[in-house]
């Protein structure tokens, strides 16, 4: 791998155009094709951030031979088709999250990229982020003693109307996938996979989550309050409390700027993003892309900072969180019918 990682986006949203843009921003970085279902939209998106390639075809861009890694940032449903195509080309992939629809698909992702030695990662920027890597250090270095909990939340007031893509089942809607997500690694960042999953849900008339609560167990005694919501805007707060202190974070805890670490008996410690960023800045997808091509000129097939093992672990939890509040993909009752 070179000095520059030459990258290629497929799909067209809005991830991938804040991804597309920021990665204009990071140096050693290249995105040299972009990729939709139509020629149409892969040539407007290609335009508008000087992309020199535009394809209406998805294995055109996995063929491409000046593309080094590909980012897949297309709704949940085609994770497991896109990165799959992506790594059956000899690609490295990194994959929105959450990682697939279900953790089977996961697996099978997982699997692929391990077979063909090939570098795969999830899109879990959260980890990336340098306070929450700080964090995590400091909990697992013992900072407030044994986690006893874990509290976060993730709410949008919305209202999403019917047609929207996070009220529809058949691309993996609802609040647990795009939002649910964050609070869930978040737990399992600091607690590892859980023995317990409880949960309980609000369903829309289509069938996906639009409030949901969750309750996730160790054996250890330690437990995890957490919520994910389309229909309410949540704090959006974390707090870890551990037998001999807390740490709290604030609004917007998956990208946070500061985080305050208060010990028994102690006066309350707190840690600041470095430099005076901006809103822009925190939630800058930049550690994200760097860790990837850091992995790639390493010549890593997975980043230390967002293990696949870890992405499966999340995806078996929200499997049973979506299997305890009912909710069924339509992909998934075909396979069972």
């Amino acid at each position: 791998m070179g000095k520059t990682v030459r990258w290629g986006v497929l799909a067209t949203g809005g991830i991938a155009a804040k991804f597309a843009d920021e990665l204009r921003a990071t140096d050693g970085a290249e995105v040299v094709a972009v990729a939709s279902r139509t020629e149409a939209s892969a040539r407007a998106f290609a335009d508008r951030f000087g992309i020199p390639k535009a394809y209406g075809e998805w294995s055109a861009l996995v063929a491409d031979p000046d593309v080094d890694v590909v980012y897949v940032a297309t709704p949940h449903h085609a994770h497991r088709e896109a990165a799959g195509l992506a790594l059956e080309a000899g690609k490295a992939v990194l994959c929105e999250k959450a990682l697939t629809l279900n953790a089977r698909e996961a697996e099978e992702l997982v699997a692929l990229a391990r077979d063909r030695g090939l570098f795969l990662m999830e899109a879990m920027w959260m980890y990336c982020n340098p306070l929450v890597r700080r964090l995590a250090e400091l909990v697992a270095d013992g900072a407030i003693g044994e986690v006893r909990t874990v509290q976060a939340d993730f709410g949008l007031a919305g209202p999403f109307a019917p047609d929207h893509r996070l009220r529809d089942p058949a691309v993996g809607g609802g609040a647990l996938l795009d939002l649910g997500v964050y609070p869930v690694s978040f737990a399992q960042l600091l607690l590892g996979e859980p023995d317990t999953v409880q949960a309980h849900a609000l369903l829309s008339p289509e069938g996906v989550d639009l409030n949901t609560g969750i309750l996730l167990g160790w054996s250890s005694g330690a437990s995890a309050l957490l919520s994910c919501s389309v229909v309410a805007d949540t704090p959006m707060t974390a707090s870890v409390t551990g037998s001999e202190g807390r740490i709290d974070l604030p609004h917007g805890f998956f990208f946070p700027d500061r985080f305050t670490l208060r010990r028994h008996g102690e006066e309350p410690e707190e840690f600041v993003l470095e430099g005076d960023a901006p809103e822009r800045d925190r939630q800058s997808l930049r550690p994200e892309a760097e860790e990837v091509m850091r992995c790639l000129r390493e010549g890593l097939t997975e980043s230390p900072l967002v293990p696949l093992d870890g992405s499966l672990a999340v995806m078996r939890t929200l499997d049973a969180v979506r299997h305890r509040i009912g909710v069924r993909y339509p992909q998934e009752l075909a396979m069972r019918a």
